[in-house]
């Protein structure tokens, strides 16, 4: 039966596609028109519903987690009080908000100093300089977890928020680095040229020259490196022990029912709802900056 249906799809497929030639132009459009809204409609399906179920899973309870119903009749928002009620989920969503600040500006601190050094300053051994730094983050996080983990206690740092901070710069600085010189690269230099004749200092240059010109690049680097640190799991479950200092991944990963046995899939995907929020927050209102920043690159300044 299988193969009957794959020999008459093909056979539909072959008749259409033959058909297409003959027919006239306004048919054509109108059909082109109607396909595109369907592929349209179901990329926008496809990527809604998972957090649209996500969102109908988070307000359903006991056996009524295994409904198909697209809308539960019953919706149980108690499962959004139960995951502040039962754990310090607020102080954990504290403590992604401010690793993952912390991280960005660092990391943009660093890599927009970096990005001048290689993007507008000639020196022997630029290029495998930037090719080592964008090798770095090719490296999986296992395989620096230990040596990350010795640098941590050293430092003094585990079970505290600063071990994050470190850590979390091992994959958000390279990325920045990389992303900010390409940019760096493609400013004009007439402009750079015309502040040195006025005296203006290296310092000056990257504060009051490239600086603003950079803010596309850097809001998109930003966001981009906010995302991965609100996030990142491995090392927030490695280095921090207490509830009290657990970032929002590892602290829904550990929320836990009333037995070994139940695993309470309504808070889990309440709290999921919760943390994922602020981050489609942050996409709309920086939406027009990000497609900027994204775009800028590839024109030549």
């Amino acid at each position: 039966m299988g193969a009957w249906l794959w020999l008459f799809l093909a056979g539909l497929v072959a008749a259409l596609l033959a058909g297409w030639g003959r027919a006239p132009w306004r048919w054509r459009r109108r059909i082109g028109r109607i396909g595109f809204a369907c592929l349209l409609l179901l990329l926008i399906l496809y990527t809604v519903f998972p957090f649209y179920w996500a969102v109908v899973s988070s307000l359903r309870t006991g056996s009524a987690l295994f409904s198909t119903e697209l809308w539960p009749r019953d919706p149980a928002w108690d499962n959004y009080v139960a995951i502040f009620r039962e754990q310090p989920f607020a102080t954990n969503i504290l403590n992604s908000v401010l690793v993952a600040v912390a991280t960005v500006a660092v990391s943009l601190l660093l890599a927009v100093a970096a990005a001048y050094a290689l993007g507008r300053v000639s020196f022997r051994g630029r290029l495998p300089l930037l090719f080592t730094v964008l090798s770095v983050s090719m490296f999986p996080q296992i395989a620096v977890l230990s040596g990350m983990f010795e640098l941590v206690r050293a430092f003094g740092l585990y079970n505290r928020l600063g071990s994050l901070v470190l850590s979390y710069l091992v994959f958000t600085l390279p990325f920045s680095v990389w992303v900010l010189t390409s940019f760096m690269r493609e400013l004009p230099k007439e402009l750079e040229e015309a502040a040195i004749v006025d005296g203006a200092r290296p310092v000056t240059l990257v504060l009051r020259i490239f600086l603003p010109l950079l803010a596309p690049a850097m809001v998109t680097t930003g966001l981009l490196a906010f995302i991965a640190a609100w996030n990142e799991f491995l090392f927030a479950l490695t280095f921090t022990l207490s509830a009290e200092q657990r970032t929002v991944p590892v602290a829904i990963a550990l929320i836990s029912g009333a037995s070994a046995y139940e695993l309470p899939w309504g808070n889990i995907m309440a709290a999921s709802v919760v943390v994922t929020l602020p981050l489609i927050l942050l996409v709309l209102v920086f939406q027009r900056r990000i497609v900027a920043g994204l775009t800028a690159g590839a024109v030549k300044g």
